[in-house]
């Protein structure tokens, strides 16, 4: 005998109503804007314990830097891209109401001979002045927006932002610093590599550099070599020479008690083809630590497939695969220099930096673990 069948079974369920959530107070929010040499990027958050909520977010590939290797100018089309971006920053810091914000742009525009001048269209037309940052500056953030990844055990840091037109290198000593206060040591360089004295124990950074080579910059400079491995050996080196002025490039590393954290779409892309992802999740690649023969055999993949294979793995991405085997030929010559069991993957950068900076000059992060 069949089972009887329960009342209203097959019947379309009755909708929930949730709480309407509070939209967050104008006054309490903050904004960052980062305009690179690949792309335009905005974050917009709320301070929230120690950290920050994000209420709203923009990434879109601009190409700024397209060209600029070869004209020592931005193109129009790539202006045209980055203006429409920032047009779009406008209407959502509008809709939110929000008041403090900064608002910067790097490499292409530091080195590009109209850069001001574009900066200054950009302010006429959306009424959005972007500030041109120096390098120390943008090393800085970026080492800030690393922090809540500094592990208590760490006595030597290294940090990496490879970015669309250069690419940042920190070297910091915390083997002075209290174990569980290294993370919030790292914090307050937002005030400058070498502070005024602070009753805190602090960050040492032993040095620092920035090389006129990102992911753009270094494709561009290898476009005309036609076999693909030769042309990655090749970028892979060069990076490497120009790694010969920073001070750590002659001292060995051991192992232990020595971190790199690495933050940009390279190392980010690298930790997803590692872990298999079809679909990019930032909860299961930010703060994942990744050995030097991890990485190594990601990019050996990478090698394997080839351009045609590159555009068609899933793991890479559209927006990606033109640029993934510049940043992984970097990648690559900063372990061949600091082989590491503990490089650690940051899918942050140079937006949560600023939000850090600003937020922490302001005093409303609770002064709590991470």
């Amino acid at each position: 005998m069949a089972p009887k069948r329960p009342e209203g079974a097959g019947a379309f369920p009755k909708p929930v109503e949730s709480a309407a959530l509070k939209p967050p107070d104008p006054s309490e929010l903050y904004a960052a804007l980062d305009l690179g040499t690949n792309a335009c990027r905005m974050l917009i958050a709320q301070p929230k314990g120690s950290q920050f909520h994000v209420v709203d977010s923009f990434s879109k590939s601009v190409q700024l830097g397209s060209g600029l290797e070869r004209s020592g100018r931005l193109g129009r089309s790539s202006m045209a891209r980055a203006l429409q971006a920032i047009r779009v920053c406008r209407q959502k810091l509008e809709r939110h109401g929000v008041r403090r914000m900064r608002l910067v742009a790097t490499e292409a525009c530091r080195r590009a001979t109209n850069g001001k001048q574009f900066l200054s269209e950009v302010r006429q037309e959306t009424g959005l002045r972007l500030d041109i940052i120096q390098p120390e500056e943008e090393a800085r953030l970026a080492v800030v927006s690393c922090a809540p990844l500094v592990s208590t055990r760490t006595e030597q840091l290294l940090v990496v932002d490879i970015g669309g037109g250069s690419t940042e290198l920190v070297w910091i000593d915390l083997s002075s610093v209290p174990h569980l206060e290294r993370p919030r040591a790292i914090m307050r360089l937002h005030a400058g590599f070498h502070p005024q004295e602070s009753p805190f124990p602090a960050a040492k950074v032993v040095d620092w550099i920035s090389v006129p080579l990102g992911v753009a910059t270094l494709r561009d400079q290898f476009r005309d070599v036609e076999d693909d491995s030769a042309r990655f050996a090749l970028m892979s080196w060069f990076f490497e020479e120009s790694l010969a002025e920073f001070a750590p490039y002659k001292d060995e590393q051991t192992r232990e008690g020595f971190q790199i954290v690495g933050t940009s779409g390279t190392v980010t892309t690298v930790a997803a083809s590692h872990l298999g992802l079809k679909r990019y999740d930032r909860t299961k690649v930010d703060g994942l630590r990744m050995t030097s023969d991890q990485i190594d055999k990601v990019i050996r993949q990478y090698l394997e497939l080839g351009p045609e294979g590159r555009r068609k793995d899933p793991r890479i991405g559209q927006d990606r695969q033109a640029l993934i085997m510049s940043g992984a030929a970097i990648l690559q010559a900063l372990l061949r220099c600091w082989p590491t069991d503990r490089l650690s993957v940051a899918d942050r950068g140079l937006r949560e930096g600023l939000l850090y900076a600003q937020m922490s000059a302001d005093g409303v992060l609770e002064d709590g673990p991470f």
